[in-house]
C-alpha cells in the first residue's frame, strides 16, 4: 500500500513540472521582438515573480512568520552573495554571454530552488490525505504555467527557442516530484522547514524584481509601458492564485 501511494505521490508531482512547460507555448506565435518588447517582457517577468512571491510568503506565514522571514532574508543574501561571488567571471549560457547569460541563469536557479518548495507541500498535502493532496497537486500544476511563462518571457527574448524554454521551465519544476516523495514519508520532518523555504524563494525572486528585471525593463520601455505591464500581469497572478487557492 506504502509503495502504491509513493508511486502516485510521485507521478503526480511530476505532472507539476510537466504543466510548467505549458507557459512556454504563447512564444509560438511571436517571432521576433523589438527591444521596447523586450523592457516589457521583462516587467510581465517582475510582476508575475512579484505576485508569486506575495503569495509565497502568505502562505508561509501560514505555518510560521518568524521562519518565513528567516527565509526572505536568506534568500535575498543567497542571490547578493552569488552575484558577488560571480563578479567579473565569464558567464555563459548557450551562445549567449555577459549579462543575458546571468539573468537567464539567475531565473532558472531562482525557480529551481522555489520548486523545492512546492515539491514539500505536495508531499506534505498527500500526508493529510489523498483528496487534499489532490486538490492541492491540481492548484500547483495550474500555478505553475504563469511560472513558466515568467521563465519564457526572460528566455525566449534573449535568443532561446520556445522548446527549449518550454524544457527549462519543466526543468526547473523536477525537484517537485524529487521532494514530494521523501516529504509524504516524512511529513512531521518537513512540515517544520517548509516555511523557511518559501520564505527563501520569496526573498531570492523579490531580489531578482528589483535589482535586475525592473532597471532593465525601465532601460527598453518607458516607465508608463512597464507600469501597465508589472500592475496588469501581477494583479492577473495574484487573481489566478485567489482562483485555484
Amino acid at each position: 500500500m506504502t509503495e502504491h501511494a509513493t508511486l502516485t505521490v510521485f507521478i503526480y508531482a511530476l505532472l507539476t513540472a510537466v504543466a510548467t512547460g505549458l507557459g512556454a507555448l504563447p512564444f509560438l506565435f511571436v517571432s521576433r521582438m523589438s527591444r521596447r518588447w523586450i523592457g516589457i517582457s521583462n516587467a510581465i517577468a517582475a510582476g508575475l515573480m512579484g505576485a508569486a512571491s506575495w503569495g509565497l510568503v502568505a502562505e508561509g506565514f501560514a505555518y510560521g512568520a518568524p521562519r518565513t522571514v528567516a527565509g526572505l532574508l536568506l534568500g535575498a543574501a543567497m542571490l547578493v552573495g552569488t552575484r558577488r561571488a560571480m563578479r567579473g567571471r565569464e558567464v555563459r549560457w548557450g551562445d549567449l554571454e555577459g549579462a543575458d547569460a546571468m539573468k537567464i541563469l539567475f531565473i532558472v536557479g531562482i525557480m529551481t530552488i522555489h520548486s523545492f518548495t512546492e515539491g514539500v507541500g505536495v508531499g506534505v498535502s498527500f500526508g493529510g490525505g489523498e483528496a487534499l493532496g489532490l486538490y492541492i497537486t491540481a492548484a500547483i500544476a495550474v500555478h505553475n504555467i504563469p511560472e513558466g511563462l515568467a521563465i519564457s518571457v526572460v528566455m525566449v527574448p534573449r535568443g532561446a527557442s520556445v522548446w527549449r524554454a518550454a524544457l527549462w521551465s519543466v526543468f526547473t519544476s523536477l525537484p517537485q516530484p524529487l521532494m514530494a516523495v521523501p516529504a509524504f514519508l516524512l511529513v512531521e520532518w518537513f512540515r517544520p522547514a517548509l516555511p523557511v523555504g518559501l520564505g527563501f524563494a520569496a526573498g531570492a525572486m523579490l531580489w531578482m524584481v528589483f535589482s535586475d528585471l525592473l532597471p532593465e525593463a525601465l532601460e527598453d520601455a518607458s516607465p508608463w509601458a512597464v507600469t501597465v505591464a508589472v500592475v496588469l500581469s501581477a494583479v492577473g497572478m495574484l487573481a489566478f492564485q485567489a482562483l485555484v487557492g
